[in-house]
């Protein structure tokens, strides 16, 4: 009997054990492991996907390499920009007359083809920042006994271009002190020095230095000092962007400024001239 009972207790004791086992929840299974963040590529989305358009015929600016694709100190520049940009740029080259009006109706986004800054530009296009400025030069004989400031040229014949602003500056400054000899091209006018039927020639520094350079001009020499003249020369060469793309023109002004800045624009410079164009 006394068995009985000790089994019967040992039971009851047991019970509460059992049935709080039964209601233990069951255990989590083991939480899937997280996937791994996927590795970023180093080098960043293009900030802009542009073209580039150039004229290609004003050598050493702009022209067509032997792949016939565009090239020289603007395009140098204009590879260094769209690489501080963070764009995209495909580079091509047209027509003189339709650089602007190809701008305009958006089959290029930057032209880069020594616009000279004018008014009627300005109306009608976003012009960027200055990006290079040759100044107004002149050229004689070696050996000629004026190369000193421009009061030596007085009394002698000076060759320019027609119509031109350089003329517009001789007219200014040499109207009734010297014999103005006015030529329909910048060709014809080195032509008439080579002959010796002017004295010395006034017009843009690096396309004289560069006439200087080939045989036909081995006669002569820039000479005197620098002229910059913004009221009659003008500021110099811009960029043409649309005037709507602020956002692109903002970017490449900040570009061509960092290259000012840290030195790359002079060593792109030094590549074509031996004289600074900003």
């Amino acid at each position: 009997m006394m068995g009985r009972w000790l089994a019967f207790l040992a039971l009851m004791m047991a019970a509460p054990a059992a049935l709080a086992q039964a209601h233990k929840p069951a255990a989590k299974p083991n939480p899937t492991p997280a996937a791994k963040p996927a590795v970023k590529s180093p080098f960043p989305a293009p900030a802009f996907k542009i073209t580039v358009a150039t004229w290609g015929k004003y050598p050493p600016f702009n022209y067509l390499d032997r792949k016939g694709l565009p090239a020289g100190f603007e395009m140098d520049l204009a590879q260094e920009a769209c690489e501080r940009m963070k764009a995209e740029c495909a580079f091509v080259a047209a027509d003189w007359n339709d650089l602007i009006p190809g701008l305009i109706d958006k089959k290029f986004d930057i032209v880069m083809a020594s616009l000279d800054v004018t008014p009627e530009r300005r109306r009608r296009l976003g012009m960027s920042r200055r990006y290079y400025l040759s100044p107004g030069a002149f050229i004689a004989a070696k050996g000629a006994p004026y190369d000193g400031p421009p009061a030596l040229l007085r009394n002698k014949r000076i060759g320019v271009q027609r119509d031109s602003m350089h003329a517009d500056w001789v007219d200014k400054n040499f109207r009734r002190s010297a014999q103005i000899k006015r030529y329909p091209s910048v060709e014809d006018e080195l032509q008439a020095l080579a002959k010796g039927e002017v004295d010395a020639v006034f017009g843009d520094k690096a396309q004289l230095w560069l006439w200087s350079q080939k045989p036909e001009g081995q006669c002569c020499v820039l000479m005197g000092q620098d002229v910059k003249d913004t009221r009659t020369l003008g500021i110099g060469v811009s960029a043409g962007i649309r005037r709507e793309d602020v956002k692109l023109r903002e970017a490449f002004n900040k570009a061509v400024g960092g290259m000012l800045s840290d030195g790359t624009y002079k060593k792109l410079n030094a590549k074509y001239f031996p004289f600074p164009l900003n």
